[in-house]
């Protein structure tokens, strides 16, 4: 017979302080512990202090039943996390984001940080952020959770010293506003079952919709995927829109937020759809914020029969953009691509059957289903693009499908800033590639580009002129792969830091980069991989004269 294990005086493993035990049951109040919400949780410690205290998460981990490891790993993961061990000194209470997109880099953002730096101290904390989705403004601060838009170190400073680090509401159409202009006439007709859930498909069908994420998959077919797949049904809304140079969700969003609402609702009744989650990037929360305002008054006002609406917050992390990730941030884990199959709409978010769509896409399918496919066709299948870069008035466009960029320049943005030239444009955001001048008349259409190795994308197109280094903007933009890549494959993970260290040297190593490329590009668990070679073999392709 055994004898029992004697109790160690010292046990293993971070031990549960009661007062942070105390502190998190008092911040979470009454709301759900579920698994799911574990990122939102870690969002209301993270607001309220500043960072994560470990003892924080070892209470937050008992308290939602969970092991240390997984909350560990977890926080550890997204940018907006701080995890500060027992033996580490919290960051300053400010944080300030200065954002080092493509645009904003262009604009001068090294430059603004080093002086931040020196100007504030070590009182506040000064980084680098990736694109903040307000590359019209650039170079952009993020004081505390304000975006200061074309940020100087003067401005920077009087936002610090008045302590304006809190979210403007932008002015937007509320739900009001927009039922006077007949808004939710159309839902109500789908509530009443006035339209059937096959017109609706069959009207955005006939519209020829694909859906404006950066894939342009036609919106129907990938409803039609909801025929045979078993109950209950989800509807995901990506609205992690990270790609450099995007910010045209955001423009939906902070000027008709009904029209994606509308749209959304509409589409959980084309599916059969009981539950909606609307994904919103961090870097948003002004967003987050009129949403959840605008969908309570929905909620209340009895619109959304029979479906359930869900607003998740991101934490800064470009990957999850990706569909995948974006549905394991959503079920509270980190952002890590799913191997396909099964698709989403075979087992998705929660193992159920699940559509995903983008927010302009949800903002057409209102305007599709309230004025017809035929008016849809006649306006060009329009769409929205961000335009940033060296124009002289940056900003969101409406267009036609097919649209040039030197239309683009020239007719809807006062046409190149002074000084500079037209030499190159980004058609797709850092993942589409690069093209030169000579191609700013082709249409930027959905497979369209694809013959040069570039794509549109999410329509973010970024300017560039004969001011700028070609060299210098292809290793901004790998440099933001590299820092964004999930790590979960090699090929990525890998890939990105060693094409950095060869674009950092003097004389690229064309052989061995094309080579790294098309191992990304085959052996990549998703598109990050995939497409991060794009700008580098764009480079060779038409700047050749630059790169050599």
């Amino acid at each position: 017979m055994s004898k029992p294990r004697k109790k160690s005086a010292y046990p293993k493993g971070r031990q549960i302080d009661p007062v942070a035990v105390d502190y998190v049951r008092g911040l979470l109040g009454g709301r759900s512990r579920q698994r799911d919400l574990l990122i939102e949780h870690l969002h209301l410690i993270q607001d309220d202090k500043g960072h994560l205290p470990a003892a924080n998460l070892a209470a937050l981990a008992r308290e939602m039943n969970l092991a240390q490891t997984e909350v560990y790993e977890v926080a550890t993961f997204y940018h907006h996390f701080d995890v500060v061990r027992e033996d580490e000194t919290p960051p300053p209470a400010l944080t300030i984001r200065v954002c080092d997109g493509i645009a904003c880099e262009m604009a001068g953002a090294h430059d603004l940080i080093e002086d931040l730096k020196t100007e504030l101290g070590t009182n506040v904390r000064v980084i680098p952020a990736p694109c903040v989705g307000a590359c019209h403004a650039a170079p952009v601060a993020v004081v505390g959770k304000r975006q200061v838009p074309h940020a100087k170190t003067a401005s920077v400073k009087d936002t610090v010293t008045n302590g304006n680090i809190l979210p403007d509401l932008p002015a937007y159409e509320d739900l009001d506003a927009y039922r006077r202009n007949g808004g939710y006439k159309v839902l109500g007709e789908a509530n009443t079952g006035t339209r059937t859930a096959e017109s609706l498909i069959e009207e955005i069908e006939k519209a020829g919709l694909r859906g404006m994420g950066g894939a342009g998959f036609p919106t129907a077919r990938k409803w039609r995927f909801m025929e045979k797949a078993g109950k209950p049904r989800v509807l995901a809304i990506n609205g992690d829109e990270g790609e450099p140079g995007t910010f045209k969700d955001r423009h939906c969003l902070e000027t008709a937020p009904h029209r994606v609402l509308e749209g959304a609702l509409l589409t959980a009744k084309a599916i059969e759809a009981e539950d909606i989650y609307i994904y919103l990037r961090d870097e948003y929360p002004q967003v987050h914020d009129l949403l959840h305002r605008e969908i309570d008054a929905v909620v209340k006002a009895g619109l959304a029969e029979g479906v359930t609406i869900h607003l998740r917050r991101g934490a800064g992390a470009y990957i999850c953009g990706e569909e995948g990730g974006m549905l394991e941030s959503i079920e509270g884990k980190r952002g890590l691509p799913r191997n396909r199959p099964p698709y989403p709409a075979q087992r998705g978010l929660f193992g159920r059957p699940t559509v995903i769509n983008n927010i302009e896409t949800m903002y057409w399918v209102s305007q599709i289903l309230t004025n017809g496919a035929d008016w849809y066709q006649d306006q060009g299948r329009p769409h929205f693009y961000s335009v940033s870069g060296r124009v002289k008035k940056p900003g969101v466009v409406q267009a036609p499908s097919g649209v040039t960029v030197r239309q683009l320049i020239e007719d809807h943005c006062g046409g190149m800033a002074d000084g500079h030239s037209f030499k190159a444009y980004l058609p797709g955001g850092a993942s589409g590639g690069i093209l030169p001048a000579e191609l700013g008349d082709e249409p930027l259409d959905f497979g369209v580009l694809e013959k040069y190795g570039c794509f549109v994308g999410s329509a973010a197109v970024v300017v560039l002129s004969d001011k700028d280094d070609i060299r210098d903007v292809v290793l901004n933009l790998l440099r933001f792969f590299a820092d964004e890549s999930c790590g979960q494959c090699t090929p990525c993970r890998v890939g990105c830091e060693k094409m950095v260290r060869l674009l950092e040297q003097r004389d690229w190593d064309r052989d061995l980069m094309t080579e790294l490329s098309q191992t990304m590009r085959d052996a990549s668990i998703c598109g990050l991989g995939q497409a991060a070679p794009n700008p580098v073999l764009a480079a060779f392709k038409f700047f050749e004269g630059d790169v050599s």
